[in-house]
């Protein structure tokens, strides 16, 4: 009785290790391969799936797991597992020196984003996945650097994350792996480059803040002389207009003046016809009369010279009041 007891539990305790070795529970974005008797078998998806414990076992694969610590290194882990994790992933290399084109030795820290889209691909077509990306990140990160000078590798991190995603996701395509981007952390020079290219940036900002000086006052004298130059074609045009009008006004008064001594000209002229005297003899006493005038002249009244002609204009005195006298009479005509 007792030996039936311990053969019926060890035949339970038998089928229940069967059982539980016959399910498998696969997590969501997980997967996991099955090999019946060393081939493959079947994928697993997420839930629980059946196999048979004895023929039937799930293939291990390297994975490599990453961890940045609180100083800032990168704590790596490797182990093996049988489940494939089917979201995107991102490794974190470790610091690597690189040679540019002009012989420059640089530090430089990248990360990844890949992402397994065939996991039977990803088991089979490489032996170790994540050496595998590793490697062929350092390598192709050091032919697209060995192509670019310094200057130009500090200022196309851009066109280096382009050229890496596109050639690692080329190379990484047959094992069944999507490289999503490539993002270059840090990029470190040596420490005398360094001093150098601070040097070279200080001078460039005092180039260019002299140029801006520089420029700024050639505007600023610029805008001074264009300044003047504007004031003087102003009070230029200001003067001529003031010559124009006051030449305009002499003119017009020379002209009224004109016509005034035309009008009383033609008066006497006509006055003194009617007397029977010669209008011209009148004229030219009077004007030289005017002229006497102005010539003796001077200050505090004074007669500075007397001409030789003074009895000449006497003469011509008499005259006029002879023409102005009426016949026969002492008064002057009205």
């Amino acid at each position: 009785m007792n030996a039936s007891l311990v053969v019926a539990a060890t035949i339970a305790v038998f089928a229940i290790v069967i059982v539980s070795k016959g399910i498998r529970i696969v997590r969501q974005a997980q997967t996991m391969i099955i090999e019946r008797m060393g081939r493959y078998h079947k994928t697993l998806h997420s839930g629980m799936n059946l196999i048979l414990p004895i023929i039937d076992r799930p293939r291990e694969i390297d994975w490599r797991y990453s961890q940045q610590l609180a100083d800032g290194d990168i704590l790596v882990r490797r182990t093996r597992t049988d489940r494939i994790d089917l979201r995107e992933a991102v490794y974190d290399f470790p610091r690597q020196h690189v040679i540019t084109r002009d012989n420059v030795v640089t530090e430089i820290n990248a990360l990844i984003y890949y992402q397994v889209t065939d996991p039977v691909r990803s088991v089979y077509e490489i032996a170790n996945l994540p050496d595998a990306i590793e490697k062929l990140t350092q390598t192709t990160l050091r032919n697209v650097i060995g192509e670019m000078d310094l200057d130009q590798t500090l200022a196309s991190r851009d066109v280096i994350n382009s050229k890496l995603r596109a050639i690692l996701d080329e190379a990484t395509h047959k094992w069944g792996v999507k490289v999503n981007r490539v993002e270059l952390q840090d990029i470190s020079p040596p420490r005398d480059i360094k001093d150098a290219m601070e040097k070279q940036m200080r001078a460039e900002r005092e180039r260019r803040a002299t140029i801006i000086t520089a420029e700024a006052d050639k505007q600023a004298r610029i805008l001074e002389a264009e300044g003047i130059r504007s004031a003087e074609i102003s009070r230029a045009e200001g003067t001529k207009q003031a010559r124009i009008l006051l030449a305009d006004a002499e003119a017009a008064a020379r002209l009224k003046v004109a016509e005034a001594e035309a009008a009383a000209i033609k008066a006497i002229t006509e006055s003194i016809k009617g007397t029977g005297g010669d209008p011209a003899r009148y004229l030219i006493a009077i004007r030289y009369l005017e002229a006497m005038k102005e010539m003796t002249s001077g200050k505090d009244n004074k007669v500075i010279y007397m001409p030789y002609e003074a009895t000449a204009a006497l003469g011509a005195l008499g005259g006029i009041r002879e023409m102005l006298l009426s016949p026969g009479s002492s008064e002057p005509k009205k």
